[in-house]
């Protein structure tokens, strides 16, 4: 089969599936919400006490996002240091985040040695900060209510673990210059993404170019593309739509893409030219 058709998009704008959770996550949760009202705490307080916003701490009180260990620990000494987020912790499973029809391409993502993404329409989900992925995500309709919302930015943030991942996957995006000068979600949440691609690109394994806006000869006219290389080395394309996603399987195709994502890496402004100009687009701190 060349291609497998899905339903809709995962990775940018609206679209996104919702998040699986795992009964340890929701006792988890619930646990984290009992602590804390019994300690007299809003959602509010309480997320300035373990340094995260109030939807992340939402999240994991809903079991839709699993705590990392900084998380654990924070909530502990927040709420009176019982004990009991510590030895539960360990015990989390999570079943994948993502909507069913995306999962074969997560699948795939999660285990490989390559991924190289190519977007103009939005930052790719896997380099937006939270903000960011709240401000696109409450801009494509369907209106949606905060746990809509919530669960869907969660699922995008969940996918970020790809980068302390080991083995180490390769990452390339190419991102077009116009997305960080469109300013979705205002100044302060540009800026946020600014300074995020920044840390973001000086990863040893990351490499981060910017399209120009003035491009004459471009070889991303088709859209949005993705390519991943599997352990074995084979390569799998991907393609995402207003309403569809295409896993794209045949290596006639597949080779078609790495051409096109080839001549965009040499359009594209080098690794140091791109960092400079997010500096420059960042401005004074």
């Amino acid at each position: 089969m060349a291609h497998e058709n899905t339903d809709g998009g995962a990775d940018a704008g609206g679209s996104c599936g919702e998040p699986g959770a795992s009964d340890s996550m929701r006792t988890f949760g619930a646990f984290v919400q009992a602590l804390r009202e019994h300690a007299g705490l809003s959602r509010e307080e309480f997320a300035a006490l373990v340094h995260f916003s109030k939807h992340t701490v939402a999240s994991v009180e809903l079991g839709r996002r699993m705590p990392d260990r900084g998380f654990v620990e924070r909530a502990e000494e927040a709420t009176g240091n019982t004990g009991a987020l510590r030895r539960a912790a360990p015990h989390l499973s999570r079943q994948v985040g993502l909507a069913s029809w995306f999962r074969q391409w997560a699948r795939l993502e999660a285990q490989s040695v390559t991924l190289w993404t190519y977007d103009c329409r939005v930052v790719p989900g896997l380099l937006q900060t939270e903000r960011y992925a709240r401000a696109v995500t409450e801009s494509v309709p369907p209106v949606k209510d905060e746990d809509q919302v919530t669960q869907q930015v969660t699922a995008r943030l969940e996918r970020q673990r790809l980068f302390d991942r080991r083995p180490a996957i390769t990452f390339s995006f190419i991102v077009e210059q116009a997305l960080l000068e469109r300013g979705t979600g205002g100044p302060d949440v540009t800026r946020e993404l600014l300074d995020s691609l920044l840390e973001r690109s000086s990863q040893f394994n990351v490499e981060l170019q910017i399209m120009p806006t003035h491009q004459p000869d471009h070889a991303g006219f088709d859209g949005p593309l993705r390519l991943l290389e599997s352990p074995d080395h084979r390569w799998f394309g991907y393609a995402e739509g207003q309403r569809g996603g295409m896993l794209i399987l045949d290596p006639k195709e597949v080779s078609i893409m790495l051409q096109r994502y080839a001549r965009l890496r040499s359009q594209a402004l080098t690794s140091d030219d791109s960092r400079s100009l997010l500096k420059r687009l960042r401005g004074a701190p």
